[in-house]
């Protein structure tokens, strides 16, 4: 006798449970809004075709294989893409009930550029809310020529349509010395920040020890400052100096100087602005003009100077 098992018959889809597409493509980064050339990884359960990771366009549309229509991504989570590839595989009649997972693989909507005085300026993107710490620390924190400020730019649209860019500064001294938590921006993608060199007098010429100098914004900055920091005159120096100061034109004022009077207290001290060239020539009557001193200036602050000093002699 031979003995047959009748199993009662249950329906397909109760035989297991369905399974959740799961995104074998690409990273599943930190959910944030979907923007131009982030690329997504596009799961579709049962349905291997349309499984793929896809690049959004510059105008913020996918596109499957197969389908006639682009899908829009720019601005959508990727719970709401999954919604749009959805329906469009059901209007197109590719799937009765598709179940879509989208993750994403790479985000490249989203930069941060950190530039200046820092130690290695770079671009990167923002995976996911990202402070102003975290971003200097990527460029591995400022250099010491940093000045007292970074500025952090973003861009928004404004009410004619243009775009907007808003710069707040931050005062290093508050952001890393004070820890101020409310200089430690939140950055979400899209900014940019930039932190300038500190300012500074270049003094080049008859004196013993020429170079650039550096000015605190807001304090006074003078020309017996500028000759001590310079370590004294030399035995050549003139009687008389000269101060390139650059206008708002862009070109170079020059403000005679009468060293030897305020050097013996019988003039009143002269003011210093940042970047102004403080130029002592020889005794000789001999001068260079500020054109040549600003090209040899490009050859660095003290290199510069110093060579400036040897062709007088």
């Amino acid at each position: 006798m031979i003995l047959v098992a009748v199993l009662p018959l249950v329906p397909a889809a109760a035989q297991a449970p369905r399974p959740a597409a799961t995104p074998e493509l690409g990273a599943n980064l930190p959910v944030q809004r979907i923007g131009a050339n982030d690329l997504v990884a596009v799961t579709v359960f049962d349905a291997p075709e349309f499984t793929r990771t896809v690049r959004v366009d510059a105008d913020g549309f996918i596109r499957l294989p197969m389908l006639k229509e682009q899908i829009k991504a720019d601005g959508l989570y990727p719970s709401a893409l999954e919604g749009g590839i959805a329906k469009a595989l059901r209007d197109e009649k590719f799937l009765v009930d598709p179940f879509v997972t989208v993750t994403i693989a790479e985000y490249h909507s989203r930069p941060i550029s950190v530039s200046g005085a820092v130690k290695v300026p770079l671009v990167f993107q923002a995976e996911g809310p990202t402070t102003l710490l975290e971003a200097v620390a990527r460029a591995q924190g400022l250099r010491e020529d940093a000045g007292r400020e970074i500025l952090v730019s973003r861009s928004q649209p404004g009410d004619d349509g243009k775009p907007l860019v808003l710069t707040r500064r931050i005062s290093v001294r508050g952001l890393f010395d004070a820890a101020d938590p409310s200089l430690n921006l939140i950055l979400n993608g899209g900014e940019e920040i930039r932190v300038p060199e500190v300012s500074r007098v270049y003094v080049v010429g008859n004196v013993k020890k020429p170079g650039a100098f550096p000015v605190q914004d807001g304090a006074d900055t003078t020309v017996l400052q500028m000759v001590a920091l310079s370590e004294g005159l030399t035995q050549f120096a003139s009687k008389q100096a000269y101060i390139y100061r650059r206008e708002a034109s862009g070109s170079r004022n020059e403000i005679l100087v009468p060293l030897d009077r305020i050097m013996s207290r019988k003039a009143a001290d002269v003011p210093l602005e940042a970047d102004d060239i403080f130029y002592v020539p020889d005794n000789k009557g001999q001068r260079l003009t500020v054109g040549t001193l600003e090209k040899v200036l490009t050859f660095g602050s003290a290199a510069g100077a110093a060579i400036i000093y040897g062709t007088m002699r």
